[in-house]
């Protein structure tokens, strides 16, 4: 992997009267290891779904080694998200679960 670099990330939903993430900024090395922690809400979920493409950013930028990731497809983006809960379909294979979230 190479570093990957949030820069005043924001989420704001259609028609929401209020940011779900705001100003987050964050760089993380490479081969570093990052753990989200924090209170039900808080962004955690949403900010991973925008580093996955699964979100659109409404502002700031997202890097993944010297590439601006913000338009890239989730399925040109390299990057996996595996949910906590279950969330899979189980007639389905890995790759057919993983492929039913990609957005165009």
């Amino acid at each position: 992997m190479v570093e990957m670099k949030l820069k005043g990330i924001h989420k704001k939903y259609d028609n929401a009267d209020f940011y779900s993430v705001t100003d987050f900024n964050l760089d993380i090395a490479d081969r570093e290891f990052i753990v989200f922690v924090g209170p039900s809400g808080c962004g955690k979920s949403t900010t991973l779904r925008m580093i996955a493409g699964l979100e659109d950013i409404s502002e700031g930028e997202l890097w993944i080694g010297d590439r601006l990731m913000n338009d890239v497809a989730p399925k040109d983006r390299d990057i996996a998200m595996v949910f906590q809960n279950y969330a899979l379909y189980p007639h389905m294979t890995v790759f057919d679960n993983m492929a039913s979230f990609e957005t165009s």
